[in-house]
Formats: C-alpha cells, structure tokens, sequence
C-alpha cells in the first residue's frame, strides 16, 4: 500500500515475515569511544540500574559511554582518561586515532564471519551519542569541524553485508547528541534535560535518516534515546515504507515533550528491551539487544568472566525465540575494526550449535505455550514451523528415556533428534510423552526434538 505521512496510515504497516523469520542479528557499536576503550567490568546494566542512576552514570559499564562518564568528576573513566592520556587530551583527540585505526578495516571480513555466525540482518551504530558520523554525509556536524570518520564505514559494510544475503539496518542516536549538550548525565534529572530540543537540530538529525534512507536503503530504522520535537515523523515513516516495502522501524522513536513533561507515543513495529528478556509469549514482535558481555562498546578490561558462556547464549536464543522474539546479539571490534577474540569465539559456538539445531530456530513460530518441563527437571522450551512442533532442552538429560511432562498432544506421527538420522521410539503416558534417546552419544549442550504432528482439516 502507499503509506500517507501519518499515524492513520502508518498503523497498518505489518511486520514482515523475512523479520519474523530472522531470529539472530548483529548489532555493531563501533566509534571514537573504541580507542580508549575502557568502562568499569564486573557488572551488568541491570545490577548497574539497582544501585541507583547517581551511581549508574558514575560508573557507566558500557563503554560507548566514555564521554558521558568522562564528564563526571572523580569517575573511574575520568580517573584512566586523565591517568592514560593527560588532563590536556580532549576527547575530540580520538579523532585521528580512530580514523589511523580504520585504515586496517576489512568489511567483507565482518560480514563472512556474520554469516557463519547465523545471522540474518545487522545493525550499525551510524552516529552514537557522542555524534561522531561514520559516513561522508552531506550534513556535517555544525559544532565540531571534521567530526566524521574517513572512511565510508557505512556503505563499505552495507555492500558487504547485503553482498552475504543479509539484510542491513542503521542504528542512529535521534534525540541526544553530546556534542550538542555538554554538561554530564548524572541522574534522572538530567538524563530527560538532555534532549536536545532546537529545530535546527531535529531538521539536521531528520537530513541524516532521510541521506542514509536513499543514499544506502537500509530494511531497518532503529533510532535510540526518542526523537527531537518539531518534526512529524511519519513523514520518515511513510518514506521509509515506501521505497523499502518491507522495511521495519524500531520503538525508540517518542518525542519527548518539555512542556508537558513526559513522551508522546510513535508508532513502531518491534520493541527493544535491553539485557533483559520476556517471561512469556508477546503477541507483538520483540528484539532483546545485548552485548556478549556487559558492554556494547568494546571494553578492552572485560575477561572471560563478563562474557556469557556458550551454553548461557544459546539458552538466550532459544528463550527469546520462543517467546516471539529476535535476539540482536552485540560486537564491540575494536579501533582497527578487529573483532576480539573472545567475542568471535562466542559467534562462532553459537553458530555451530546453529548448523545442527538451526531448523528449531529459524523461520519458526512461538507455539501456543513458550516453556515446558521434563520429570527430570530439565526446562524446555518450544518452536513451531508448519507441521512440526519443535522441543528444545535446556539442559543434558542423564537417563535413557526423557519424559515431557503435560504435552498435551498424541497428533504424533514421527519424533527425530536434529543432528541424528534415525527416527526415536516414543510413546504417550497420558498427556506425558516419553521418548527414548539414541544410543549415540550426545555431545550438544542444548538438544532439540523435531516432532511431526498428523494434522486433520480442522487444524
């Protein structure tokens, strides 16, 4: 349909089945905030938040926000940027450090190992909060002269990535800009004044979505922090959906309004929780973002300990999915665009229990419950696709013989472990089903059962 710039119109915008279908996406955060590189460890954003925001802000685990922590005074960043660099090295210094660091770049690297991976789309970090532009744009920063990355990072990555038969979406900071706002982010207080709210701008922030739409036609839009007011969004919207037709926009997109003190609501077609997940089954399409440790950015002093385990990052996935959810799973490369070794480690884990348990995973549905259970304990989680129902453990069974507690359906035809030939003995026990494992051993951390229901007409 031709989409008119406005809510009447854009509401009826549908997700597109290529995004249900997707499951697994790359979010890239890659800046000036890359070189030094540092935020304290050993603490996640929801542990970081409980604390209090004082204390959150003053040590900020995510490293993209070195600027912002830099600001405040007597903070671990502002203590080893002082300590590292000198009190007379500005943050602007970064600049040619980042720009003599992408010079090593390989894009067609990152997206070979992306496909691998698994994934299905990425999401570039275009300009974060510190408004660094990682593209030539027509629109240069008005505070800041040669603000901007000399390289082409986003359409060298987008040619490749689209080159791999993945789809590419551009991550861009709408309504905050630190080189705009120069005082910290120190509380609640001061996270909502700063909103940078002048027309001029949200007309600049507006050229950027409009340049990046024609200039790279991206399938996905996913602002962050709300979106500056004096501009009719739908107007990006409508254009969006009109050149990419099946195009989709996150829901970071409201307008914070000061007069009134609080948000207006915009439309979107998934929402983004961060590091943290659903507890059951959303009717509305959903995408957790999350970093493999406790940052987006890299953050050179994380260790193993911060990074989750293979088995934590696929029972991530499997969760996620069967709640009708996405998973963007974070990189943070570093200055010279390596990917840390850690972190490839990690893709390359869940990319390999992917080749064999990938059919439980991609183009599926959510079932009609999202978690089970075996008389052993051991927590399940389901899948559908077409005919077949897909039952994913959490966890290795110990004996012979695995019971399903509460099934609830005896429509069963065949049952096949993914990554075994032979069909499985099973049999029903009231609503249980009982299924014998094969006598091979099972190296996986996560199995899946692949069940092929006999469907009547009525189903």
């Amino acid at each position: 349909m031709k989409y008119e710039p406005n809510h009447e119109s854009i509401k009826h915008h549908e997700v597109p089945k290529w995004f249900h279908d997707a499951k697994l996406g790359i979010f890239i955060h890659w800046g000036l905030f890359s070189v030094p590189a540092f935020a304290v460890t050993g603490i996640d954003l929801i542990d970081s938040t409980k604390r209090g925001l004082e204390e959150h802000f003053k040590n900020n685990p995510y490293a993209e926000w070195y600027l912002n922590t830099l600001r405040i005074p007597d903070s671990p960043t502002h203590k080893y940027h002082y300590k590292t660099y000198g009190e007379d090295f500005l943050y602007d210094d970064f600049v040619p450090l980042f720009n003599e660091g992408i010079k090593k770049w390989d894009p067609k690297k990152w997206a070979s190992l992306f496909k691998k991976f698994g994934a299905k789309y990425v999401v570039l970090t275009t300009k974060h909060c510190e408004g660094f532009l990682l593209w030539p744009s027509k629109y240069p920063n008005p505070n800041k002269e040669n603000y901007i990355a000399d390289r082409d990072i986003v359409g060298e990555l987008t040619d490749a990535v689209k080159n791999e038969g993945m789809n590419m979406g551009f991550y861009y900071s709408s309504a905050w800009d630190w080189s705009f706002n120069l005082f910290p982010i120190i509380d609640a207080s001061s996270f909502t004044k700063h909103y940078v709210q002048n027309l001029k701008y949200a007309e600049w922030v507006t050229s950027h979505w409009f340049e990046l739409i024609d200039k790279y036609q991206p399938h996905i839009l996913w602002s962050d922090m709300g979106y500056p007011a004096g501009i009719n969004i739908y107007e990006i919207f409508a254009y969006f959906y009109n050149k990419i037709t099946d195009g989709v926009v996150n829901n970071r997109w409201n307008q914070y309004l000061p007069e009134e003190k609080k948000f207006r609501n915009i439309h979107y077609d998934f929402t983004t929780p961060e590091y943290t997940v659903r507890n059951e089954i959303k009717k509305k399409k959903w995408e957790v973002c999350r970093g493999i440790g406790n940052s987006f950015g890299y953050n050179r002093f994380e260790s193993e300990e911060d990074y989750l385990s293979p088995k934590d990052l696929i029972f991530l996935l499997v969760d996620v999915v069967s709640k009708n959810g996405n998973l963007l799973l974070n990189i943070g490369p570093t200055v010279e665009g390596n990917i840390p070794e850690i972190q490839e480690q990690r893709l390359l884990e869940l990319g390999s229990w992917l080749d064999v348990n990938g059919d439980a995973i991609f183009c599926t549905r959510p079932w009609k419950r999202a978690e089970g259970i075996t008389t052993e304990g051991i927590p399940i989680r389901f899948t559908c696709k077409d005919q077949f129902l897909y039952v994913i453990l959490l966890g290795k069974p110990e004996k012979d013989e695995l019971v399903i507690e509460d099934l609830g359906t005896e429509k069963i035809s065949q049952i096949n472990l993914l990554g075994f030939k032979d069909d499985l003995i099973w049999r029903t026990d009231s609503n249980n089903l009982a299924i014998k494992l094969p006598k091979e051993k099972i190296d996986s951390l996560v199995i899946s059962f692949k069940i092929e229901l006999m469907l009547d007409s009525t189903d």
